[in-house]
């Protein structure tokens, strides 16, 4: 599948089926490689000149808006189904591919009158995508919300001592908890355990000789209880802190963990679901904006056509994908096709300055053209 094409158009003198021939016949001789298709164009309201002409102001802002939101809804789908191991589908509107959907596109009268006023129908493409893109921050915002509790607790399963869940580490037989007594539990550097067993007995009054064990130790640090009345508790936990080692707060209770386990479990359910309920939300999403997006595409050719060639509309409008090899020799067709008159009427007053490329592209063409990126 191509990802890159290019929407043009093309002057007609006598008739749109005289100038495909000729350009398809073209193509075929000098760049047999390049996918050439007919792109359809509706006889839309045209208006007065004055609107067309603030019409075409807005044209590129609006374009690279509804652009962006499509390739937004896009990669949000790469993510998503990467964060489940899988490549992203295959993107569609109403089941067909959306290459195809370019290629053979057909205007939708009953969601675009093709009566309405131009700027009418602008205004109700940029509103409709402006909602999804709302729409799609609300979403994703809540996704990762539950997605960033989730990884939260994963952190505190697997990360150092400093940091993680010693629910697992520390059973009800290691802990001392009477009316006077109190086990700690303090993270020690693995570097530093020497000086912990030679000092904790030290750091303040009535800690029981010889209480300190080692429950765990990791890359960083290692665990140690340490046995103590309680009313010097806090001022343990302090002189401990001054010496570099932390005592973690610690609750031995079966509840509580229970409690975790039910909360990991139901996030971890909650994340899958909102997943999977975003996910197909995008691909739908995805294949409204797209469509939404080719309509754009057509009032722009249509717009830009009559501006460059005047009145009444005669234009042959196209979509080519030619490779990078290609596209001088297709650029020398098209403008060749343009007409001898047209061609130099264009490059004089290009050449002075006179005008300018209502595409916004960096070059300018005596026939009207954009590039449309499908990713």
């Amino acid at each position: 599948m191509a990802t890159r094409y290019w929407m043009v158009s093309l002057p007609v003198q006598s008739s749109a089926s005289t100038v495909w021939s000729q350009l398809q016949d073209a193509i075929s001789k000098q760049s047999f490689d390049t996918p050439l298709y007919r792109f359809n164009v509706p006889n839309l309201r045209i208006g007065t000149l004055d609107s067309l002409l603030s019409l075409a102001d807005d044209l590129l802002k609006s374009n690279l808006f509804v652009e962006g939101v499509t390739h937004k809804i896009r990669r949000q789908i790469d993510e998503l189904e990467k964060s489940s191991g899988v490549d992203a589908g295959s993107l569609t509107v109403d089941g067909v591919p959306i290459d195809s959907y370019l290629t053979r596109f057909v205007w939708d009268e009953a969601k675009y009158p093709v009566m309405s006023p131009l700027k009418e129908t602008i205004d109700s493409i940029q509103s409709f995508v402006s909602k999804v893109e709302d729409d799609l921050k609300v979403r994703v915002a809540e996704y990762n919300n539950v997605r960033s509790q989730l990884s939260a607790i994963n952190r505190k399963q697997t990360g150092s001592l400093a940091v993680k869940d010693l629910s697992n580490l520390v059973k009800p037989e290691d802990i001392v908890s009477t009316e006077h007594l109190v086990t700690l539990l303090a993270v020690v550097s693995k570097y530093s355990q020497k000086d912990w067993l030679s000092s904790y007995e030290t750091l303040t009054d009535y800690v029981v000789p010889r209480s300190s064990k080692k429950l765990h130790e990791d890359n960083e640090y290692a665990l140690y209880t340490v046995t103590l009345f309680n009313r010097v508790a806090d001022n343990f936990r302090i002189k401990a802190r001054e010496k570099g080692f932390q005592v973690r707060d610690f609750e031995c209770n079966s509840e509580t963990q229970d409690s975790k386990n039910q909360e990991l479990e139901k996030l971890a359910h909650d994340q899958e679901s909102m997943r999977s309920s975003l996910l197909q939300w995008c691909y739908s999403s995805y294949g409204e904006v797209f469509s939404s997006w080719m309509h754009f595409c057509a009032v722009r050719v249509f717009t830009e056509s009559i501006l460059r060639y005047g009145l009444p509309p005669s234009f042959l409008a196209c979509v080519l994908a030619p490779s990078q090899k290609s596209e001088k020799k297709v650029r020398s067709i098209l403008e060749r096709l343009c007409g001898p008159a047209n061609s130099i009427h264009w490059k004089a007053e290009d050449e002075v300055g006179v005008m300018s490329g209502l595409a916004g592209e960096a070059d300018t063409y005596p026939y009207v053209s954009f590039t449309i990126n499908l990713v």
